[in-house]
């Protein structure tokens, strides 16, 4: 490839990409660094994300290279859009599928008018209190490294902003709600929090980011179109 088209991403490239679900965010930006350095026979490039996705989520991450890196700080500051599906009747250790359910809650009191009024309780700044399973740090290391041998460390409350909560669908034990909230907001914390508030308990059942500021997941490749881009430019 010359080296006109290695300046491309050298230069700096925003990717929108649609993580799939189970990978870590870092096994999505370390395939599309091998996959560019593959492309440009290069040995070198850098890539970063502008915010984590746990691996059981899926949806929108944007991706840097080169020296488009620089605004990663720019982008993770943006609001986020999530469809998060909770599952009343239950919570378990990391707020998510990840771990077992160690507690079970009634759901046959919960209506839907239950629901949508604390959904609008549940707008606006407010104190959140982020997962233990999560990679946070505590005393120099990710929080999840605590949570994982068993050892119990008190997570500092951090200030959010949920600007939008909207009841997309209702089935109870599960809801779907449509979040827009701000950097640093946990959805799976909300999942605890929302549980909570109706009497009963809830995880994450699933998540998907949606939107990123501006930027949207419709707009976004799979790493099968970003493979088809790659190849299109070797061609040209």
């Amino acid at each position: 490839m010359s080296s006109e088209k290695q300046s491309v991403f050298e230069e700096g490239k925003v990717l929108l990409f649609d993580k799939p679900l189970h990978w870590t965010s870092f096994d999505l930006v370390n395939k599309i660094r091998i996959m560019i350095r593959s492309a440009l026979g290069i040995g070198k490039i850098k890539v970063g994300h502008a915010g984590t996705l746990d691996p059981l989520a899926s949806g929108l991450m944007i991706i840097c290279t080169g020296k488009a890196t620089k605004k990663i700080d720019e982008y993770m500051g943006l609001d986020k859009e999530y469809v998060a599906v909770l599952r009343f009747g239950e919570t378990t250790p990391s707020f998510d599928r990840e771990t077992d359910v160690d507690n079970h809650f009634p759901t046959g009191h919960i209506t839907k008018e239950m629901v949508e009024s604390k959904l609008r309780e549940f707008t606006g700044e407010q104190d959140q209190i982020p997962p233990i399973y999560s990679a946070k740090f505590i005393e120099g290391k990710r929080a999840y490294q605590f949570a994982r041998k068993g050892v119990d460390k008190e997570m500092t409350p951090v200030r959010i902003f949920i600007r939008e909560a909207e009841l997309t669908g209702y089935a109870i034990p599960d809801i779907t709600v449509r979040l827009l909230c701000s950097k640093g907001t946990y959805i799976r914390s909300f999942a605890r929090d929302f549980g909570a508030a109706l009497d009963s308990g809830a995880v994450l059942a699933s998540l998907r980011r949606t939107a990123i500021g501006s930027h949207k997941v419709k707009d976004a490749m799979t790493i099968e179109k970003f493979n088809e881009f790659l190849q299109q430019m070797k061609q040209t």
